[in-house]
C-alpha cells in the first residue's frame, strides 16, 4: 500500500470539519449531518476521526449514512481531490481482524476481547450472532474460515459497505502540513510514516505535548477514553463527548492555521 492510500491528503483546503467517534450511534449522526449541512461550503473538507462502527446497535445504518452524507458533500464543490476521509479506529482496526481470524494464534481468545470492546453489536448490525462467533472460534480453521466468509458475504450484501473497510486511511493531514488528523494517539518522538498501530492504541502522550509535532499546527482526535467533549490546546485538539457511552456526537470545524471556527453537537 502507498503513502497515498496509507493517509488521506487534504489538498486545497478552506476549512475542515472534524467528527468524533460514533461508535454506531446512526440517529446522532444523521442528527449531526443536519446541522452541519447548511454550514458546509465549497473548499470544505471532512474527516471522520475512526470508530464509527462498534457498540452501537445500528452500525449498518450509520455506515449507509455515512456514504450518503460523503455523496452529497462532494456536490459542494467540482474537485477531484480527496473532500471526505474517513480514518481507521480501533473499532475498525479489530473488524478487519476479525474477517482474518482462523489466522489467529489464539482465536477464541483474540475474539474474547473483540467482544468486551463491543465489536459483537455491529456482528448482530449484520445479523451475526457472537454465540455462532464463539462456537467457530473453538471449532478449527475449517469452520472457522467458513464462518469469517459468510461474514464477508453479509458485509459484501450492502451496497459500499465493504469497499468503504477498503478506503479507510492510517490519519489524514492538509497539504500544507498545518492540521494532523488521528484516531485516538500517537508517538512524538516516531515520523508519522512508522506510526502504524500508534494512531489507535497509544495515546497516552497526546495530551502532554509541548511543542508542534514536525511541522503540524495542531493534532486533533476523534476518541479519548474520558470524554472530555471539544477540549482545544496549545498544540492538539481533542473531540470526544462520549458518543456510544451515553454521550453525545461533536464535530468541530477547523482553520488550516488550526483555529476552531465552529462546533456542533447531537
Amino acid at each position: 500500500m502507498s503513502s497515498g492510500q496509507i493517509f488521506g491528503e487534504l489538498v486545497d483546503t478552506r476549512r475542515v470539519w472534524a467528527v468524533a467517534s460514533i461508535h454506531g450511534e446512526a440517529e446522532r449522526l444523521i442528527a449531526l449531518h443536519e446541522k452541519l449541512w447548511p454550514r458546509a461550503e465549497a473548499g470544505d473538507r471532512l474527516v471522520y476521526l475512526g470508530n464509527m462502527l462498534g457498540r452501537g446497535a445500528a452500525s449498518g445504518e450509520t455506515l449507509d449514512e455515512l456514504l450518503g452524507f460523503r455523496t452529497a458533500f462532494m456536490t459542494l464543490e467540482a474537485d477531484t481531490n480527496e473532500q471526505v476521509v474517513f480514518l481507521r479506529g480501533s473499532q475498525e482496526e479489530m473488524w478487519q481482524k476479525l474477517l482474518q481470524l482462523q489466522f489467529a494464534t489464539d482465536p477464541r481468545m483474540v475474539l474474547e476481547w473483540m467482544l468486551q470492546q463491543g465489536v459483537g453489536a455491529t456482528l448482530e448490525a449484520y445479523g451475526m450472532d457472537p454465540e455462532e462467533a464463539r462456537r467457530a472460534a473453538g471449532s478449527g480453521t475449517v469452520g472457522l474460515t467458513r464462518w469469517t466468509q459468510t461474514l464477508r458475504a453479509r458485509i459484501q450484501a450492502r451496497p459500499g459497505h465493504y469497499e468503504f473497510m477498503g478506503s479507510i486511511r492510517r490519519a489524514a493531514y492538509t497539504d500544507d502540513h498545518g492540521l494532523l488528523f488521528v484516531h485516538s494517539g500517537f508517538d512524538p518522538s516516531r515520523p508519522l510514516e512508522t506510526q502504524r498501530d500508534s494512531f489507535w492504541w497509544s495515546s497516552n502522550s497526546f495530551t502532554s505535548l509541548d511543542g508542534p509535532y514536525s511541522s503540524y499546527k495542531r493534532v486533533v482526535r476523534g476518541f479519548e477514553k474520558n470524554h472530555p467533549g471539544v477540549l482545544v490546546e496549545d498544540y492538539t485538539a481533542t473531540l470526544d463527548a462520549g458518543c456510544g457511552f451515553g454521550g453525545s456526537l461533536v464535530a468541530a470545524c477547523f482553520l488550516p492555521d488550526g483555529q476552531v471556527v465552529d462546533a456542533l453537537e447531537a
